[in-house]
């Protein structure tokens, strides 16, 4: 049940909150307006609610247009308290916890749990991330191993790129080297591609690790290798590790010295001499305080230094564990710095979302008077569009007509659920005879407006006339249409190449 559990989870729309978006929006009455994934306007977005429920709301707009994903889930210490609430109401499991139980040292299957909630959110992520885009996951020893494993299995084993560590303890020597020996001083973050054709440029602002020297000759006699060098011979019953001509090479290049005290060759092993990207970042720190902003924060430059990895300066960077909003912080400033229009999408689930969250972006934007960054003293600019989740699109609610979408939320829904596609505001095109979308074989009917008493009328039902018409505005190609009820055969249908699916048991269908 957990494997198919983000298929279950219940489409849910945005809702804007204009009082909390900056700048604020025009329209400032009300208590915010429900708006589809699709018709949200091209702008940053702060969500505040169920990470599981908000990545399953962006997918109709975001599905494979995410280019960078960085995650920051809960490393489960034992100390966290964090709590396991997904509802999964399968017989099997409903005795095994109880909803709203905190997990913590104490309980002998916080790793069972941390699994179940990571992998209905990983799932989701990997359908909003495009084919080029990368994930990065920090974590720590107590999960790092499940991570690698459960990445595996829904990435692909030969989809992990690399894996960078990244000193979580401030600074001290003593200190630093007492806690790597019980290796407690390092955090991890592992990247994986969504597919071969992601595309990753390896960073270039870290400080490269000091050159090593290594001794040249190697045991067994080659007489092709045993030439004169810096006027010596090899080693009786050794020779050089190279032949002369690339030994002269490497001379020219920096790469093959004599050593300054004895005078044996030898050659400079670094980084340049290998495809990884460089895994070491310990020049960053990775502690968090992000209760602490503007005083204090999780290294900005951590996250930077990820979304670099993308080449492009559109990039949309998702952030579905967004804690102080460091994620947000990095997009702003990057933009600052190379006239980028990146875009961020920030999800949190506790209540300083506003109060912590978009405040700390609120300060970042229009600058912090007080900050020793010139730069963020000035403020880096940009906007972000405030959102929550409405209630959830079901079955049971649309037939008491308690929960009645906007016209345009269910078109986008359904489309996705139907076919995968994700459009955005500017590609959902209603006209009057019910036509939505078309793609290169088919178009896309909705008979529906949010009105509960004209969903009980015949206004709502999909006729024979309505399908004449459909036929010979577009002869030859598929049809596929929504509505409450039909006045028409199926097999006519058939062959008028239309395809009936009625509403709203069709979105109760899709979403299960």
């Amino acid at each position: 049940h957990i494997y198919a559990h983000h298929l279950t989870v219940p489409h849910r729309p945005l809702i804007v909150d204009p009082a909390k978006s900056f700048p604020k929006h025009q329209n400032r009455g009300g208590g915010g307006t429900p708006v589809l994934s699709s018709a949200l306007p091209d702008d940053n977005l702060i969500i505040h609610g169920d990470n599981l429920h908000a990545l399953k709301a962006l997918l109709p707009r975001y599905a494979g247009k995410v280019n960078c994903i960085y995650i920051d889930p809960p490393y489960n210490t034992g100390n966290e308290g964090w709590i396991y609430n997904d509802n999964v109401k399968a017989p099997l499991l409903s005795d095994w916890y109880a909803d709203e139980s905190p997990v913590d040292g104490e309980d002998l299957e916080r790793h069972d749990k941390w699994l179940c909630m990571m992998w209905p959110r990983l799932q989701l992520l990997r359908e909003l991330l495009a084919d080029d885009g990368i994930i990065c996951i920090s974590i720590d020893h107590n999960e790092d191993h499940h991570l690698r494993l459960l990445m595996n299995e829904i990435f692909g084993e030969h989809e992990h790129r690399n894996t960078f560590v990244v000193s979580r303890v401030k600074k001290n020597i003593r200190e630093t080297a007492r806690i790597r020996a019980l290796n407690l001083g390092y955090n991890s973050i592992h990247l994986y591609g969504k597919s071969e054709s992601a595309k990753i440029v390896p960073p270039t602002v870290f400080s490269p690790k000091p050159a090593r020297w290594h001794a040249f000759d190697a045991p067994g006699v080659r007489p092709n290798m045993e030439y004169d060098l810096f006027g010596r011979k090899p080693p009786q019953g050794r020779h050089w590790m190279y032949t002369e001509d690339r030994a002269r090479q490497m001379i020219e290049a920096g790469h093959l010295r004599a050593n300054p005290k004895s005078g044996a060759p030898q050659y400079r092993l670094d980084q340049s001499d290998h495809t990884m990207l460089d895994s070491n970042w310990t020049d960053l720190q990775e502690y968090d305080t992000r209760f602490n902003f503007p005083n204090g924060e999780k290294n900005v430059a951590l996250i930077e230094r990820i979304i670099s990895m993308t080449d492009k300066r559109d990039a949309i960077i998702l952030d579905s564990f967004a804690g102080s909003g460091t994620t947000a912080h990095a997009v702003l400033r990057l933009n600052a710095e190379d006239a980028g229009s990146r875009r961020f999408i920030l999800v949190e689930l506790e209540d300083y979302a506003d109060a912590i969250t978009a405040e700390r972006m609120r300060h970042v934007i229009k600058g912090i008077p007080e900050a020793k960054d010139l730069q963020l003293r000035d403020g880096l600019g940009g906007s972000f569009t405030y959102c929550t989740l409405g209630e959830p699109l079901d079955l049971e609610t649309m037939l008491r007509g308690d929960t009645l979408p906007p016209y345009a939320e269910l078109a986008a829904y359904l489309l996705y659920t139907a076919t995968g596609v994700s459009v955005d505001g500017a590609e959902l095109k209603r006209r009057d005879d019910g036509w939505f979308f078309g793609d290169e074989s088919t178009d896309y009917y909705l008979f529906y407006e949010p009105d509960l008493e004209w969903l009980q009328s015949n206004d709502a039902v999909f006729t024979e006339d309505q399908a004449k018409r459909i036929r010979t505005a577009a002869p030859g190609r598929s049809a596929v249409v929504f509505a409450a009820g039909k006045f028409i055969g199926q097999r006519e249908l058939s062959r008028m190449n239309i395809t009936f699916c009625q509403l709203p048991y069709e979105l109760h269908r899709a979403g299960g």
